[in-house]
């Protein structure tokens, strides 16, 4: 079970790493992609979809599966597959299209951030603003005097009980 974790864990990273590399260049999805479509099919050089990037979960999964059936293949030769392999083998493609997704949120993220970054200084130097103005007004300005109004005193109501009695109802 523990070596069960540690690779889970590893493929987690794997994923990240994977999704980082696709993010920064598609090559290898470039040249299969002209390998395998015709010229009016191929997608153009400037596209940045890859295996695993920006991919959907079908096919983000068939992919990852893929490499990890060559990757067993050449590994059968030093091991024999029994049930231990084909449960680390499951456990690599999970813990695989986790970390595709863990790196994608936390790309997405930091563009988020970074996109919002300008119009928080932005709006902080107006609240800045708004509070300098705000203390200048106080200081300027002169206390008014509060009017005190009184109110007349109520006149003496019956209350709930002696209308309730005047009208029969106790």
């Amino acid at each position: 079970m523990t070596l069960e974790i540690i690779i889970f864990i590893a493929a987690i990273l794997f994923g990240v790493v994977i999704y980082w590399r696709e993010s920064r260049t598609n090559k290898i999805y470039l040249f299969f992609n002209k390998l395998m479509n015709s010229e009016e099919l191929q997608m153009k050089d400037t596209d940045t979809k890859g295996f695993v990037f920006q991919q959907n979960f079908v096919l983000r999964f068939v992919y990852i599966a893929v490499l990890f059936l060559i990757g067993i293949l050449i590994v059968q030769f030093l091991i024999p597959i029994n049930y231990a392999t084909i449960s680390l083998f499951a456990s690599m493609i999970v813990g695989t299209l986790i970390g595709t997704y863990i790196a994608g949120a936390v790309f997405k993220s930091s563009e988020i951030i970074e996109e919002q970054t300008d119009s928080i200084e932005e709006k902080f130097n107006e609240v800045v603003e708004k509070g300098k103005d705000f203390i200048e007004d106080f200081k300027t300005k002169e206390a008014k005097e509060v009017e005190v109004t009184k109110e007349a005193p109520k006149v003496n109501e019956k209350s709930a009980r002696e209308r309730l009695k005047d009208k029969g109802l106790l």
